[in-house]
């Protein structure tokens, strides 16, 4: 089976972070992706994504209200009875890895340094012209000069 969720978006609000009774952070975050097509109604679909552990701390900590996020993870649903008694139903995206596209935190600069939050190291460096200035891979490095066009 397949499940497999690949989000771009904003966050509606700063995200929340917990701990849980053993001490693992959690937070959660509302993420505001845009529709490829234009309504009356509604251009946009309201999504709640979960994310747990270090990439949780990095989420909290990086990120606000208004910052551009790619959210790769699994749709899950879950239920609970809240206090009057009704049952619940949830569906969120529990995130395997949040990338910060463009965060709101440092006010100083467009975009926060890339902090690897999937324990991965990062894949492409840019620089701040927006052209492709280094490639790594495994250990290989490749400057501009390498690739031909």
């Amino acid at each position: 089976m397949l499940n497999r969720a690949l989000l771009v978006g904003r966050l509606t609000r700063d995200p929340e972070l917990r701990r849980t009774g053993s001490g693992k952070a959690v937070t959660s975050f509302n993420l505001a992706v845009e529709r490829n097509f234009k309504s009356d109604d509604q251009e946009a679909d309201f999504i709640n994504c979960v994310c747990w552990g270090k990439i949780a701390e990095n989420t909290e900590r990086y990120c606000s209200k208004g910052s551009l996020v790619s959210v790769d993870g699994r749709i899950q649903t879950r239920n609970y009875e809240n206090n009057q008694g009704q049952k619940v139903y949830v569906t969120e995206v529990v995130a395997d890895s949040v990338q910060f596209i463009n965060t709101k935190r440092d006010s100083n600069t467009a975009t926060a340094p890339q902090a690897p939050v999937n324990n991965q190291a990062p894949v492409n460096n840019y620089a701040s012209n927006g052209l492709i200035h280094q490639f790594e891979d495994e250990g290989l490095i490749m400057d501009e000069e390498d690739i031909q066009f």
